[in-house]
């Protein structure tokens, strides 16, 4: 039951709008408000029961480190992300813990953003269903989540000040949408706001951002959290929204709010709306259970591990086969990275070598296992090191090499500046492919790195990203082939950094970062353009074959369509498929991507077995923003509905034309001629207005020389009515308008 608040004092009141120490809220007992406990936990819980600290610094209670967002997102599996929130929200109640800081949904707009791990995707639409599934596990739980880092949050360099200048559109279709779905899918208890501004104002007192957009068009109900440190202006974050200030600053912005309202900047209604919202997440609070499930999780832990493993490249080298020597080769097999450095820094329970459960797993197969670290994490290089790993390549059968970045190198606080692997760990890869008969590269990273100068030399590809504490154990299983791997890209690999549309404008300068690509961020920017990357978005092997056939579209309505497809496993493994339907279209005022990604669904099949899939597309599949008329827009005209294994590589695709929205648009004297001309019912009388004093034949020539309109049908009709001197009669093109305002409003 919530409190009664209007007993309050403003003092009071005031007092509950920022925490009262680092993870917690203030308390009133006599009004029966208790405190909660907010903490980190986008794939783990970071409790902390001393010094407590938002950067990973300080040492916090042991918890199940799950795979982070970046491995999750490559599952393509809300179910994935559902049972990895729902193990969280148990280990929060296992620590009293009301409020998990989680999950990020944050787009990947650059591959250097050092906190990319964080995140799921490029994409929205992933990004939005992987985060709306982690909610819901996580708060069937009990505890309350809060989506984060609300919004344009897309680097980590000068993030507590740097302006992200984005145009409505493209925060509507690409930085707002995997929010929205969580809010009005998942309901979260809080959503987290970001450091950063958004067109130059912060986003902890953007009213357009918190009350506007969030509130007014997505109905948020709960309760709008700072990001730590974040706030700005307090009183005007009250006023945009922003109700709960983390942590607290020990009375000053308090006071600043009851000062607001005494010199009447800000009213008491303001200042009620949010506590109610903030006293609302009190009735989260709970015991702590002490019940952590400890085996259960890092059995969990391994299995949703291995289901984001992608198989990059497989030159018939895995599995690894019964028998066979195996040198396995680099520091990352033995003491695992596994997670991202900062405030999302898990004090595993536990933590799975690959080399031991490679180890574990070849000893029940006949098969041998040696070591050589190759390569150190610390020096540049050492021949030492190398010349030990290419003795054990050479008496191998298959040498594996663990590669990757360490968290030295990519980490909450920094951005990268390249995409390469260290120059020592790329010397090695191409000295043990020249030495073994067969190669395989395993790679640990939180973000994109580039697989130039050595690909063509090893013979697979494993991308492990970071798997949390059981992904030693999950990589062996994928190896081995004991998990047929059906991971795919949640953002592309580029193969060159200056390949990527935000490369000009990122991390940006003097205060402003523009997102100048507008919509056309990864794998839309790349097939548009027809720009070639080494794997695109969305493209993952298997130990088995696919076949996609029976395209089906049926039309529901005027804008939207169910897709049926059969998808038959033709291998000898059973394996795991991501149908991924994307749509292409020019229709509309606005230049679309050349195909976005609609709807996907990950089916298990057996060997010689088929599935039917049916996946329905909603307006939102077909629609743009129109920045005019300040909605979504479906614009009448061809779909091609497609039906690809990648961003890149269509299967099947069927064309469908839909009758989209009616839009008929007001006309002013800023119009452009074309768009006199093209009205619907004013440019058949203004055609007859012109041809009127004309002689049949002229007539029919001013219809059929379409090139004089070319090239005066952008310029505005105030501008034409002053070069043609008067053309049109100002009354009939009043009448005119008029008509048109009567057609948009009857439209």
């Amino acid at each position: 039951m919530t409190a009664d608040i209007s007993a309050l004092t403003l003092e009071h009141k005031a007092s509950l709008l920022s925490g009262k120490h680092f993870w917690s809220t203030k308390s009133i007992d006599d009004a029966g408000i208790p405190s909660i406990v907010l903490t980190d936990g986008p794939h783990g819980i970071r409790r902390q029961d001393a010094a407590a600290d938002h950067l990973g610094i300080n040492d916090s209670l042991p918890s199940t480190c799950f795979p982070p967002a970046v491995a999750v997102g490559s599952s393509w599996d809300p179910d994935v992300a559902a049972n990895v929130g729902a193990a969280v929200g148990r280990e929060a109640r296992a620590f009293g813990v009301s409020v998990v800081l989680g999950p990020g949904v944050n787009i990947k707009r650059s591959p250097l953003c050092g906190r990319n791990f964080e995140y799921y995707s490029e994409d929205p639409l992933l990004s939005g269903v992987l985060g709306a599934a982690h909610v819901t596990g996580l708060q069937g739980t009990g505890p309350g989540a809060s989506v984060k880092h609300f919004a344009a949050n897309n680097q980590e360099t000068e993030r507590m000040r740097i302006s992200a200048d984005v145009d409505e559109r493209t925060l509507r279709e690409i930085y707002f949408p995997a929010f929205e779905r969580v809010v009005t899918e998942a309901r979260p208890a809080t959503v987290m706001c970001s450091y950063n501004k958004v067109n130059g104002v912060y986003a902890s007192h953007n009213k357009w951002l918190l009350t506007d957009v969030l509130r007014g068009d997505w109905g948020f109900d709960g309760a709008v959290v700072s990001d730590w440190g974040a706030v700005s202006d307090r009183v005007a974050g009250v006023a945009a929204g922003m109700d709960l200030e983390m942590p607290g600053s020990g009375g000053t912005t308090d006071q600043q709010i009851i000062d607001a309202v005494r010199a009447g900047r800000l009213t008491e209604e303001q200042v009620d709306n949010a506590v109610h919202r903030v006293v609302a997440l009190t009735a989260l609070a709970r015991e702590a259970t002490h019940d952590l499930p400890l085996e259960e999780h890092h059995a969990l832990a391994r299995e949703v591990a291995a289901e984001s493993v992608v198989l990059l490249k497989n030159r018939e080298t895995l599995p690894l086969e019964n028998g066979q020597r195996i040198g396995v080769i680099g520091p990352f097999a033995a003491s695992p990275r596994f997670q991202g450095g900062g405030s999302s820094h898990i004090n595993a329970t536990r933590t799975d070598s690959a080399l031991e459960e490679l180890t574990a797993l070849a000893n029940e197969r006949n098969a041998t296992v040696d070591y050589a670290t190759g390569f150190s994490l610390e020096e540049p290089g050492s021949a030492i090191l190398q010349n030990e790993a290419i003795s054990v390549a050479q008496a191998a059968d298959v040498a594996v090499v663990f590669a990757g970045l360490s968290e030295r190198e990519e980490s909450e606080g920094f951005d990268r500046t390249g995409l390469e692997l260290p120059a020592n760990q790329v010397e090695l890869i191409r000295a043990v492919a020249a030495a073994a008969p067969k190669t395989v590269v395993v790679l640990s990273n939180g973000g994109v790195v580039s697989l130039e100068g050595w690909h063509d030399d090893v013979d697979a590809i494993v991308e492990g990203w970071l798997l949390g504490q059981a992904g030693g154990g999950a990589l062996a299983d994928v190896l081995f082939g004991v998990v047929n791997p059906s991971g795919r890209l949640a953002e592309t690999i580029p193969l060159h950094l200056e390949d990527n549309p935000s490369w000009l404008n990122f991390p940006g300068e003097q205060g402003h970062v523009r997102y100048s690509e507008g919509v056309f961020v990864g794998y839309r920017y790349y097939t548009t353009a027809g720009v070639k990357v080494r794997y695109p978005f969305g493209h993952g092997l298997s130990y088995t074959t696919f076949d996609t056939s029976e395209l089906d579209v049926e039309t529901l309505s005027d804008d939207s369509v169910t897709v049926r497809a059969t998808v038959t496993n033709t291998g000898e493994r059973p394996g795991k498929h991501v149908v991924q339907v994307y749509v292409a279209t020019t229709a509309g005022p606005v230049r679309r991507p050349a195909r976005e990604l609609r709807a996907f669904t990950k089916i298990s099949l057996q060997p010689g077995k088929s599935k039917r899939v049916a996946l329905t597309l909603d307006r939102r599949a077909f629609a743009y923003w129109d920045i005019e008329l300040d909605r979504w827009v479906v614009p009448a005209g061809s779909y091609t509905i497609q039906v690809c294994s990648d961003a890149s590589t269509v299967l099947a695709e069927q064309e469908v034309t839909l009758a989209g929205d009616s839009i008929i648009r007001e006309l002013t004297m800023d119009s452009t001629v074309g768009d006199w001309f093209a009205h619907p019912a004013v440019g058949p009388a203004l055609m007859a207005g012109l041809t009127a004093s004309m002689t049949e034949e002229q007539a029919k020539q001013a219809q059929e020389n379409n090139d004089q309109l070319k090239m005066v049908e952008s310029m505005p009709m105030q501008q034409f009515l002053a070069f043609t001197n008067g053309l049109f009669p100002a009354e009939a093109l009043e009448a005119l308008m008029e008509l048109s305002k009567k057609e948009e409003a009857a439209s």
